[in-house]
C-alpha cells in the first residue's frame, strides 16, 4: 500500500509540474515566435549583409596600401636593374615596392555612396522589424483565437450541464408517469446535440492551439495551456480615430520607414553617379628597392706608377711621363646591402579626368534617376495601401464594437426570457406541452446569444489589436 501511495503521489505531482511547465502567457508565446521564426532570422541575415555593404562604402574612403615582391631570372640582352646598363648574361633579380594612394576629391561620389548604403542598411533593418511586427500580430491573433474557442467550449459545457439536469429530472418524473414522454424524448435529443457541440468546441480549441504552436515553430502539444492574464474582460471603445492611427503608422510602422529609406538611398545613388563625371584628385606615395645578382663594387687595393703615352724633353732627352694609377678589385654586393642602398621613395598628385567611357556614367545616372522614381512610387503606394487598410480595419472595429454592445443587450433579454420559461417548465412540465416547447426555444435562443456575444467580444479585441499593430504599439 505504501508503494502504491508513493507511485500515486509521484505521478500526480509529475502531472502538476508538467502542466505548470507547459503553461504559456502571451509574452512567452511572442518571445518564442520571434526567436524561432525563420523569416525573421532570414531578414536578420539580410540586414547584416546590408551593414557590411555600408561599412565597405565608408572604408572605400581610406587610403589603399599595396606591396609587391618580384624575383626572376633574365637571360640574353637585358637591362641590369642595378646599373640600368645593357648586359648580355644571365641575371637573377629582385624588385620590392610598397605604394599607397588616397582619393582627395572625386565629386563627392564616395561620400554619397556612403549615404546610399547607409539608407539601404536602415531599410533592411526596418524589413527585419516589420517581419517581427507581423509575427507578433499573428501570435496575438492566434492566442486570442485559443481563448475565444476555450470560452465557447466552456459555454457549451455549461449549456450541456443545464440540459443534462433537466433530462435527469424528467427521467425521474417519467418513471412515475408524471410527465408526457415526448417532452423527455425531445430533451434527450437536445442533450445529444449539445454534447456534439461540446466535442466540436473542444476540437476547435485544439485546432487553435495547433495554429499558435505553428507560429511559434513548436511541435503540436495537446496539453498546452495558456494564461488569460492581460486579457480585459471589461472592454472599452477604441480611443484613437482612423486619422490618428494613420499618423502613428507613418511615424512608427517599419514598412513605411523601409520604403522611405529606399527612396533616400536611390536619391543618394544618383548623386554618387553624378560625382563620377568630375575629375578625381588623388595623392600617391611609394617606397621601393631592387637586387641584381651581377651587382659589384670596386674596392681600392693600392696604387702603382705606370707609363703614359706622354713624354717630355729633359736636357734634350725624351723622357716618358709617369702617373699613379689606382688598382681596384671587384667584389659582389651582398643581398642586404643592395636592398638597403637601393631604397627609393616617391610622392605625387594624380588627376584623372574622365573623357569617354562609352557614356557608361551618364547611362548609370539615367538608370539611377529611374530607380528614384520607382522607389518614390513604391513609397506612395505603400502609404496609400496603408491608409486603405487602416480605414477598412477601423470600420470593421467600429462595426464589431456596435455588435458587441448589441449582443450584450440581446443576452440580457434572452436570459430573462429563459429564466421565465425555465420557471414555467419546472412548475408545469407534466401538465402542459407548450411549457417544454417554450423552454427549448428560450434555451436555444439564450445559448446562441451567449455564444454570439463571445464571438463578438473576441472579434472586437482582434480588431483593436490590428489597429494597435498599425499604430506601432506591438
Amino acid at each position: 500500500m505504501k508503494q502504491l501511495l508513493f507511485l500515486f503521489l509521484f505521478f500526480s505531482f509529475a502531472r502538476i509540474a508538467t502542466a505548470q511547465n507547459n503553461r504559456w502567457n502571451l509574452q512567452q508565446c511572442i518571445d518564442t515566435a520571434l526567436t524561432r521564426n525563420f523569416q525573421i532570422r532570414q531578414r536578420g541575415l539580410q540586414a547584416q549583409t546590408a551593414s557590411v555593404y555600408q561599412r565597405q562604402a565608408s572604408e572605400n574612403r581610406l587610403p589603399n596600401l599595396n606591396a609587391a615582391v618580384e624575383h626572376g631570372i633574365q637571360t640574353g640582352r637585358s637591362i641590369d636593374p642595378f646599373t640600368n646598363a645593357y648586359v648580355n648574361q644571365k641575371i637573377n633579380y629582385g624588385t620590392y615596392s610598397v605604394g599607397s594612394e588616397v582619393t582627395l576629391f572625386n565629386g563627392l561620389s564616395l561620400n554619397n555612396s556612403v549615404k546610399q548604403y547607409a539608407y539601404a542598411a536602415n531599410a533592411a533593418r526596418m524589413d527585419e522589424q516589420q517581419q517581427k511586427d507581423e509575427t507578433t500580430l499573428n501570435v496575438i491573433l492566434a492566442y486570442l483565437q485559443v481563448l475565444n474557442n476555450e470560452d465557447l467550449a466552456t459555454i457549451a459545457k455549461a449549456q450541456t450541464a443545464v440540459t443534462r439536469q433537466q433530462v435527469d429530472r424528467l427521467e425521474k418524473a417519467n418513471e412515475v408517469g408524471a410527465i408526457s414522454p415526448p417532452a423527455l424524448y425531445d430533451l434527450r435529443g437536445q442533450l445529444k446535440g449539445e454534447e456534439v457541440a461540446v466535442v466540436n468546441a473542444l476540437n476547435a480549441v485544439q485546432t487553435a492551439k495547433l495554429t499558435l504552436l505553428q507560429y511559434m515553430n513548436l511541435p503540436y502539444d495537446s496539453t498546452m495551456t495558456i494564461s488569460r492574464e492581460g486579457i480585459d474582460n471589461a472592454l472599452m471603445r477604441y480611443p484613437a480615430t482612423a486619422d490618428m492611427v494613420y499618423q502613428n503608422a507613418l511615424d512608427k510602422l517599419a514598412v513605411v520607414k523601409a520604403a522611405e529609406f529606399r527612396t533616400r538611398s536611390a536619391e543618394a545613388a544618383v548623386r554618387a553617379f553624378r560625382g563620377q563625371l568630375y575629375p578625381t584628385l588623388s595623392l600617391s606615395g611609394g617606397l621601393g628597392s631592387n637586387y641584381s645578382s651581377i651587382a659589384q663594387r670596386q674596392n681600392l687595393i693600392g696604387t702603382s706608377e705606370v707609363t703614359t703615352d706622354g713624354y717630355v724633353f729633359i736636357n734634350g732627352d725624351k723622357t716618358p711621363v709617369m702617373t699613379q694609377q689606382n688598382n681596384y678589385a671587384s667584389q659582389k654586393i651582398n643581398y642586404g646591402d643592395q636592398v638597403r642602398n637601393n631604397i627609393s621613395t616617391n610622392v605625387g598628385l594624380i588627376v584623372r579626368v574622365p573623357i569617354l567611357n562609352g557614356l557608361r556614367t551618364r547611362n548609370n545616372i539615367k538608370l539611377a534617376e529611374i530607380n528614384v522614381k520607382n522607389a518614390a512610387l513604391i513609397e506612395d503606394n505603400t502609404k496609400l495601401q496603408l491608409r486603405q487598410a487602416i480605414d477598412q480595419a477601423y470600420l470593421y472595429m467600429s462595426n464589431a464594437w456596435e455588435e458587441y454592445k448589441a449582443r450584450i443587450d440581446q443576452v440580457a433579454a434572452y436570459a430573462e426570457s429563459f429564466r421565465a420559461a425555465e420557471v414555467r417548465f419546472n412548475a408545469g412540465a407534466g401538465t402542459m406541452l407548450t411549457y417544454w416547447v417554450d423552454y427549448l426555444i428560450a434555451k436555444n435562443n439564450y445559448d446562441q446569444a451567449t455564444q454570439r456575444l463571445v464571438l463578438a467580444k473576441y472579434d472586437y479585441i482582434l480588431r483593436t489589436k490590428v489597429l494597435d499593430y498599425y499604430s506601432g504599439k506591438q
